[in-house]
């Protein structure tokens, strides 16, 4: 057999019951993988290993054993640069059915093959589990098993969209594989995915317990196994291919409708699939969503890497116990830090707590990992915290004079190398920074809404902040599982102020007489996962009022119906009323929605969103973030900017900029300056 460098076969003797132990442990050799990911290279060899398994060594091995050397996890699926090497689809496809032919090698080797995962277990890494006879999984919490594929516009192309229905039942195989949502070991062995849940310290006797006393391959339950049977398979596709249309129009994702067809048409196996088909690996990989959306994975990894490093944060303290501070503080104490929450009395900081004990019970669901969340976050309406903690977070008013009266009087308490950051959504810190004895340790920490929802965080640097409380500021928001983008200050920074013009623009539109549910349809039109006026009142008119107000220093026009209604305590969602009536968590619209199929809504979204597009090169020209492709980065984590286009830039240059521009002027003439292109328009 070859010279293998990404598998390490391990033949037991006749006393260790002959297993044979097969780890993947990419670039072992010179150890410059630190995770397992398929290349062709290591499908090739892994082919190699069946093939001598199969051929020399059926009657000394009594079952084999795949694992990974690797901490992190099993396997994070395909090499993404290799795949975002390919030359073209016939390279795409190559690579499908070398994945397919070495996965069914797996399959029919002569003995009993166990999959044993740990950490993260993704795409590639699943289906190879997926093809062993048997699955034991580690407990731990960061242990996920998922096919994520339809995140980057594919399908599970290597038998998962074969294996998984058949195993757990269509229904549940889908979810799984039209979200790419990702499952632990208690979810997964309830589904059925896995056999057997254990600490990783217990992997190698479990899998020897397991292999010597083989049982049965797992079937389905009858309700789960009749979701595969030929005359409800197409009731399950149509019924799958309606949710899917809830949330995804297929001009603008195919990956999901191409999953289903797929499994109905095709048996789950890719090879099957014509080549003109839309369901096949060569049209989804001509497609222009494919290309973003792998582009998108990338920045994603990108933004990881910047908060590369230890933070020396344990322990924060969170002034302002509103929704935004609450919810800060809870996540932090969800991700395992110590929290100590601040504000003027209890009955202030009691919901922040409620929502906090909602959202562990939700996400942790045992009893005693939600009651070690609940100790780790602790009232401190005296502030005691403050002397104590690595970061002060600040999340109460979008007002600088107060910030500053609070910042006097909490800096000279705090540890020498603690770190002061303020959640402002929008003043630049050079306004926040007077009077500080030492201005280089603040920096801008500045989280979304829902905390708990949104990725993106960004870490904003005045002239003043030092280089390492940047790294440290960085470091921190990789550690609690948020993505940091480094931006300079300005005000609005980068997201806020790209998001404006167009929540500006769409609500300049309403008080032009076009209804709230036509704008907000256009907008969905156009990729956004939600439309501007439902997002106001989903963010709060009330901090857009503010946002708006920083940013209408630099000229931007202020909307009087957004100032009427925060004036009369209607702030949206979170009050009940707002541009829409909210009824249980839901903006009540009118019938005009009925009518927007009729309507040209193009003019509409090209009018809303190209002043965002302009912001945007404002902002790459003035250097607000380092490159086009954090700028882009930004706007799609930060605001959900219709994530197929790849980001305002992505878009501008896909569209043309000659085209884009053409659109601008003529906007310019019949509705004003703000229209007006910018001058990074020459060097985009």
């Amino acid at each position: 057999m070859q010279i293998l460098k990404h598998w390490r076969l391990e033949r037991g003797a006749a006393a260790q019951n002959n297993l044979a132990w097969l780890y993947f442990d990419k670039s072992f050799a010179d150890q410059s993988e630190s995770t397992n990911t398929f290349s062709s290279e290591a499908l090739r060899e892994l082919s190699a290993v069946c093939a001598e398994l199969k051929t020399n060594a059926p009657s000394k091995i009594s079952g084999l054993v795949i694992l990974s050397a690797k901490e992190n996890g099993f396997a994070a699926g395909a090499d993404i640069d290799e795949f975002t090497s390919f030359k073209s689809a016939d390279e795409a496809y190559a690579m499908t059915v070398l994945g397919n032919e070495v996965f069914d090698q797996i399959a029919a080797l002569p003995f009993p093959t166990l999959a044993m995962i740990h950490g993260f277990c993704m795409g590639g890494g699943t289906e190879l589990a997926l093809a062993c006879r048997y699955r034991i999984m580690d407990d731990g919490a960061k242990t996920k098993m998922a096919l994520p594929e339809v995140m980057i516009g594919i399908v599970p192309g290597w038998g998962g969209a074969k294996r998984m229905p058949a195993l757990i039942g269509a229904m549940q195989a889908l979810d799984l594989m039209l979200t790419g949502r990702g499952v632990d070991a208690r979810k997964a062995k309830l589904m059925g995915l896995v056999d057997v849940v254990t600490p990783r310290r217990h992997f190698i006797n479990a899998a020897k317990q397991f292999l010597l006393k083989a049982p049965a391959p797992h079937q389905p339950a009858f309700k789960d196994a009749v979701t595969n049977w030929p005359i409800i398979r197409g009731i399950v596709a149509n019924a799958s291919r309606k949710q899917v249309a809830k949330r995804a129009r297929k001009d603008h994702y195919p990956a999901p409708y191409a999953i289903i067809d797929l499994w109905e048409k095709f048996g789950g196996d890719p090879r099957n699939v014509p080549r003109e088909n839309p369901a096949s690996q060569y049209s989804l990989y001509s497609h222009p969503t494919t290309a973003n959306l792998v582009r998108i994975f990338k920045l994603q990894s990108r933004l990881k890497a910047l908060g590369a490093g230890d933070s020396g944060v344990k322990h924060v303290h969170v002034i302002g116990a509103g929704v935004m501070g609450g919810d800060i503080a809870a996540w932090c104490a969800l991700r395992g830090l110590k929290v100590t929450l601040q504000d003027l009395d209890y009955a202030r900081i009691a919901p922040a707590i409620k929502r906090a004990a909602e959202m562990f019970k939700k996400r942790l669901k045992l009893p005693h990992l939600v009651q070690a969340a609940m100790d780790r976050l602790m009232p401190d309406v005296k502030g005691d915290g403050v002397a104590h903690c690595d970061l002060v977070i600040e999340a109460i008013v979008e007002n600088a004079d107060i910030k500053k009266k609070l910042y006097a009087q909490i800096e000279p308490r705090m540890k020498l190398d603690a770190i002061l950051a303020s959640n402002t959504s929008s003043i630049p810190l050079q306004e926040l920074s007077g009077g500080l004895a030492r201005p280089e340790r603040l920096v801008g920490i500045h989280f979304f809404n829902p905390v708990a929802q949104m990725m993106l965080v960004e870490i904003v640097e005045s002239p003043q902040t030092s280089a390492d409380v940047m790294k440290r500021a960085q470091a921190f928001v990789k550690k609690i599982d948020k993505l940091p983008l480094p931006v300079k200050s300005a005000p609005g920074f980068l997201v806020n102020r790209i998001l404006t013009p167009y929540m500006t623009e769409a609500q300049i539109m309403l008080e032009s007489g076009i209804p709230a549910e036509t704008i907000d349809a256009a907008a969905k039109e156009f990729g956004m996962p939600m439309g501007p006026i439902e997002l106001a009142d989903v963010v709060g008119l009330d901090v857009g009022l503010a946002v708006g107000t920083e940013l209408h220093k630099a000229g931007n026009p202020q909307p009087k119906k957004i100032q009427e209604l925060v004036a009369a305590k209607k702030l949206g969602k979170k009050s009940g009323e707002g541009f829409y009536k909210w009824i249980n968590g839901k903006p009540q619209k009118t019938d005009a929605s009925s009518s927007v199929s009729t309507i040209d809504l193009a003019p509409l979204w090209m009018r809303m969103t190209l002043p965002a597009v302009n912001e945007a090169v404002a902002c790459v020209r003035e250097g607000i973030v380092a490159d086009v492709d954090l700028c882009d980065a930004g706007v799609i984590f930060g605001t959900g900017f219709a994530p197929h286009r790849g980001g305002p830039i992505n878009y501008l240059r896909a569209s043309g900029k000659e085209k884009l521009l053409a659109e601008m002027k003529a906007l310019e003439q019949a509705h004003g300056p703000r229209f007006k292109a910018d001058a990074g328009w020459d060097n985009i």
